[in-house]
This record gives C-alpha cells, sequence and structure tokens, in this order.
C-alpha cells in the first residue's frame, strides 16, 4: 500500500499541444503543425559563443540568478525596448516556463485566482494549478480577442492575485490594443495585483502598434513581472533558456524559487545568450510575416472565418461550421486527411484550430493542401446529408 499523491500534480493532464503532435508521429506521412518551433537552427555565431566556452572549460558553478555580464546585457537590452530593469532585477531562468513558475510560486498563495484571457497556452492553468491557485479563464472572443474592461471587472474578486498577458498572444497571433491594455492599468491601480507579461513574441511583431505592459505604465513597476524567451526569437527552443524582470523587492523572493528548484542555468550557454542578444532577427521575422500572409490568404479562400495575426507564428481559424468539437476535427483530420493541427479546447476555446506556420514553406503549403481537401470532403458529406434528408 501506499499513501495518495500531491493531488496538485495528478489532478493535471498533459499537454494536448504534445498529445496531438505524438499521434501525428504515430500516423505515417502526416504533416505536423502543431509545435511552435521554428524552423530555423540556432544562428551560427550563438552556437559558435557556447562552443568557445566550452572549449575555454566554462563548466563550473555560475551565479544563481546569472552571470554579471549577461545580466548587464539584459539591462542594456531592454532599456532599449523602455524597460527599465537594473542588472540586478534579473533572473536568467530555464525557458520562459521556469520563469512563469517561479513569477506564479512567489504571488500566488493557496486559494488565490489568476486572471487568464483566454484562448490561451494551457500551461498557464496547469501552472496555475500546481500553485493550488485558482484559474479564472477571461473569455476575449466577444470581442476580437482583445480584453473589455466589462468582461475583467465581471471576472475580478476579493480573492483575485494577478492576471498574465501574452502579447502577441498564443494561439490567436492577436496583438493587445491600447485600449485592452489600458483596462488592466486601470483595474491594477484599483486593486494592486501582479501583472504578469508572457512577452516570449514581442520580437516577432508585424505592427507598428505594439505596445509593451511594462513599458506603457512605469507607475505599476512594482506589480509587474516580465518573462522573456530565448527560443522563440533566436530558435534556441532546444537550449531552454530565458529570464524574468521584476521591481527589486519581488524579484527578491522569486529568485528564492530558482535556486532551490534549479540553482542555475548551465554556465557555457550564458555566453551564448549575450550573442543572442547582439542578434538581429529581423530576417526571421520577415519569413514569418510573409508566411503568415500566405496562411491568411488560403484560409480565407477556404471559407474559414478567421482573424489576421499580428504577430507570433500562429493563427487560429473558426471550425465551428462543420458541427464538430475541435477534438473530433483534429483527430479526424490526422486520420482522413494526413494533417495535424491543435484542438481550439486545448487553450480554452472551443470551436477554433491552432496552425502553426514557424515551419518550412514546402511542409505548410502541403499541410494546407491536405487542409484544403479535407473541408472539400466535409462539404460534400454535409451536402449529401442535407439532401438525403427526407421533406417535412
Amino acid at each position: 500500500m501506499r499513501l495518495p499523491m500531491n493531488p496538485a500534480v495528478t489532478g493535471l493532464t498533459l499537454s494536448g499541444i504534445r498529445r496531438f503532435t505524438a499521434l501525428a508521429a504515430q500516423t505515417p506521412g502526416c504533416v505536423k503543425l502543431t509545435l511552435g518551433e521554428p524552423e530555423f537552427d540556432t544562428p551560427l555565431p550563438i552556437r559558435q559563443a557556447a562552443q568557445q566556452a566550452l572549449e575555454q572549460s566554462d563548466t563550473h558553478y555560475p551565479p544563481n540568478n546569472g552571470r554579471a555580464e549577461l545580466l548587464e546585457a539584459l539591462s542594456a537590452f531592454s532599456e532599449k525596448q523602455g524597460l527599465h530593469y537594473a542588472p540586478e532585477e534579473f533572473v536568467v531562468t530555464c525557458g520562459a516556463t521556469e520563469a512563469l513558475l517561479c513569477a506564479l510560486s512567489g504571488v500566488v498563495d493557496a486559494g488565490d485566482e489568476v486572471l487568464v484571457p483566454i484562448p490561451a497556452f494551457g500551461l498557464y492553468e496547469s501552472l496555475i494549478g500546481l500553485c493550488r491557485g485558482v484559474y479564472k479563464p477571461v473569455n476575449t472572443e466577444p470581442y476580437g480577442f482583445q480584453l473589455s474592461e466589462e468582461a475583467l471587472n465581471a471576472a475580478v474578486s476579493e480573492r483575485t492575485k494577478a492576471i498574465i498577458l501574452t502579447s502577441p498572444n498564443n494561439p490567436t497571433g492577436c496583438v493587445y490594443t491600447k485600449e485592452s491594455l489600458d483596462a488592466v492599468a486601470e483595474l491594477v491601480r484599483r486593486t494592486g495585483i501582479y501583472v504578469i507579461c508572457d512577452d516570449v513574441y514581442w520580437q516577432l511583431c508585424y505592427t507598428d502598434s505594439f505596445g509593451r505592459f511594462a513599458a506603457l505604465y512605469p507607475d505599476l513597476r512594482e506589480n509587474i513581472i516580465v518573462v522573456e524567451s530565448f527560443s522563440k526569437p533566436y530558435a534556441m527552443t532546444g537550449w531552454r533558456l530565458g529570464w524574468l524582470a521584476a521591481d527589486a523587492p519581488v524579484k527578491q523572493q522569486l529568485q528564492k524559487v530558482h535556486q532551490y528548484s534549479v540553482v542555475s542555468v548551465t554556465s557555457f550557454s550564458q555566453t551564448a545568450c549575450i550573442t543572442a542578444l547582439e542578434s538581429d532577427v529581423s530576417a526571421m521575422r520577415q519569413s514569418y510575416r510573409q508566411r503568415r500572409d500566405y496562411v491568411y490568404q488560403r484560409l480565407c479562400k477556404m471559407g474559414l472565418p478567421v482573424n489576421k495575426p499580428e504577430g507570433a507564428f500562429y493563427i487560429f481559424p473558426c471550425i465551428r461550421q462543420f458541427g464538430m468539437s475541435s477534438e473530433e476535427f483534429c483527430t479526424r483530420l490526422i486520420q482522413e486527411g494526413g494533417l495535424a493541427l491543435v484542438p481550439g479546447s486545448c487553450f480554452g476555446s472551443e470551436g477554433y484550430v491552432r496552425l502553426s506556420y514557424c515551419c518550412a514553406q514546402d511542409q505548410l503549403e502541403e499541410g494546407l493542401d491536405r487542409l484544403e481537401a479535407f473541408l472539400n470532403q466535409l462539404t460534400k458529406k454535409n451536402n449529401k446529408r442535407t439532401q438525403n434528408r427526407p421533406t417535412p
């Protein structure tokens, strides 16, 4: 006999994105447009910097929060974006995932509520659950995937502790407007809640109207925790590197979670991080933008209602017209169409599917051809079913 395990862990489910990616891998010839995995390899100068550090035996314990030269580089990098954080206000983490866990562990007590505008990355709900917090979704669909002051006010309560903002958004690719961010700022001023800014996609934004919350509202500095990642903009997903920045008293508490969970990130990778911060990502961003335009045009021709993404590398078309759940749609699409997408239910929004367009162009074209063929087949079946229906 053994005692029960931690219900905060046993109550979790595995990632739906990974589940459908695995199902696709078990289907011979299936095209996978599921993961947010850039097709690009990490740029050579970044890899060379890590290699040189290894050759120089950079294999010993670094400081917990990151080397001084990397923290200084992060401070200078953020300053250019209007984020004013001193080097000692950063923690270098094992990807944005660990940064988010540090942030939520540091501010959420058992029973505290965290507002999450949906659709949203499913990771947030799982991390909030691990912290024994309460996941409180705020539906943005009625407002064109923007934030509504009315919806925010309806969701907030005495137990609300934080809100997570992701702009550009995963899975919609939308960028929050100034009006949306103003609504959040007013809520924070009134209640004192924390804003956890998951800014991992900001360098992959296609619009000049984009504004980062931490830069727009410096008066809320003590309430803001900024999370960033090397993974998406620099094609460094396998390196598992990111960082957080916060007002000094907040960062001093968050660093404890980092210290006692991972100690520090790998020593030799930190030299590569400095090189990455000096890199120009405009070529990758332009490539994603071109693919965005191609995918959006194809989906519109297929008759799928869809918002045009303004950042990241995801698009989120509506499939309600086919009269099935997103889970059933994506399962059948793999089995019958040889294409893997992610159900909208994995992001808290039924009736949609997420398509990731950061893959190679030929793979993208083949995937969209298969999607179009699958939709045509569904339409034919629906039309035939309608024609055979008895006349009342």
